[in-house]
């Protein structure tokens, strides 16, 4: 169930990354300024912020409908960028695509919640968030042969033709522990001894307003705020950074800007595993164990901050791995603690929520970069995603408390 899910999160990164690797030969051929792409880039963060909408539809759904209506939705729309000839159409296009995609996270939480007990879940969502990494690093040789083979029109109907096939897989195979008929009485105890009880669903809506008034959801709102920044960088501007400032072509971004979401890929496990083991080896509580692994996540992020004063170009993509591979060190692990501190029937709608402030603050970050780039350059805004992590640490240990069990 946990591949499943995470192909699923593959093809969504992977429709999302089409446009950033593209983005040379889109913006050259369409005449788009930097400043216009911010705006294209804003349009996608701004819708994927209504993410929250997408987790109370899977809460209600339930997360096989839920899922799969979204995913048809996203995949048919990101064929349609094959269409567009200006800026402001490709702007309403990530929009669409952007509310579409904002399912991924909340229906990766919910699905971790139903099939994992609480000491596997840290782990399980390091797997699934591979997903995101490794989508953004397929994206670069797959978008690149496209264009090169075909043109950048191409490149969108393929990565989104993939989509709806993975949508027949999850159909097909995908079903809750309580109903699929090929789990055994021991698995199924397994998994339901391992829950919290006092995080069991009560067969009632969630309410967001009853969750925003919880200290614990903006403990870790806020951290999301300021991490996700870091992954928007390397999604949406690293190949633009790679093209304007290091001066590759597009054949060496395709060789070269993969390498930070592979990086990524074992971040994503890292933080599951450090966190268990710190719960094995030292006794901690789940949620002090998450909390180090995103300090732990936060230190390495600082290796960003050097990436606009080193020379060479490789030595820039080494520590944009870098970042890489800490971002989702810490941002698995914060992601995750929404299923450690909310019921069962609350996880997508948290998961979303939460999201909407990580991606806020992809969008107000992207717009900054957009509006100052050509005049202050690239290298302030390594400055502060290198920093920005230490502050999200602080708030997560200040804010979070463990709820007593009921």
């Amino acid at each position: 169930m946990i591949t499943l899910i995470m192909l699923g999160s593959v093809i969504n990164y992977l429709t999302r990354s089409t446009l950033a690797v593209a983005a040379p030969t889109v913006l050259d051929e369409l005449h788009i300024t930097a400043k216009e792409y911010s705006w294209i880039v804003g349009a996608f963060q701004g819708a994927i912020m209504l993410q929250p909408v997408c987790g109370y539809v899977m809460d209600v759904l339930g997360l096989k409908i839920g899922f799969a209506i979204f995913a048809i939705s996203w995949s048919f729309v990101n064929m349609l960028h094959s269409l567009a000839a200006s800026w402001p159409v490709l702007a309403f296009l990530r929009g669409l695509l952007g509310f579409a995609e904002g399912s991924a996270n909340p229906a990766g939480m919910k699905a971790t919640a139903e099939w994992f007990p609480a000491k596997e879940r840290g782990l399980a969502g390091g797997i699934y968030n591979i997903g995101a990494s490794a989508g953004s690093m397929i994206a670069p040789p797959l978008v690149a042969w496209a264009i090169l083979t075909y043109n950048w029109r191409a490149a969108f109907l393929i990565t989104g033709a993939l989509g709806l096939i993975w949508v027949v897989l999850w159909l097909l195979f995908y079903q809750s522990p309580d109903r699929h008929k090929a789990l055994s009485t021991e698995e199924r105890e397994h998994i339901a001894a391992g829950q919290e009880k006092h995080l069991r669903s009560d067969g009632s809506r969630p309410s967001p307003l009853e969750i925003v008034r919880q200290r614990n959801f903006w403990g870790i709102a806020m951290p999301r705020f300021l991490a996700d920044p870091t992954w928007g960088t390397l999604s949406f501007w690293m190949p633009l950074y790679l093209s304007s400032v290091r001066h590759l072509d597009l054949k060496q971004i395709a060789l070269t800007a993969w390498l930070p979401f592979l990086a990524a890929d074992f971040g994503c496990v890292f933080g599951g595993i450090v966190a268990m083991r710190l719960q094995k080896r030292f006794g901690m509580t789940i949620i002090n164990a998450r909390r180090w692994a995103f300090t732990l996540g936060s230190v390495l992020m600082l290796g960003v901050a050097f990436v606009g004063f080193v020379e060479s170009p490789y030595l820039a993509i080494a520590l944009l791995s870098l970042g890489g591979f800490a971002h989702q060190t810490l941002s698995v692990t914060v992601i995750t603690m929404s299923s450690d501190l909310f019921r069962r029937n609350e996880v997508a709608t948290v998961a979303g929520m939460a999201g909407t402030f990580g991606n806020a603050g992809v969008l107000i970050f992207s717009l900054l970069i957009g509006g100052l780039v050509g005049t202050v350059g690239y290298t302030p805004f390594f400055i502060c995603l290198g920093l920005l992590d230490l502050v999200g640490a602080a708030v997560l240990w200040s804010l979070v408390r463990e709820r007593e069990t009921i």
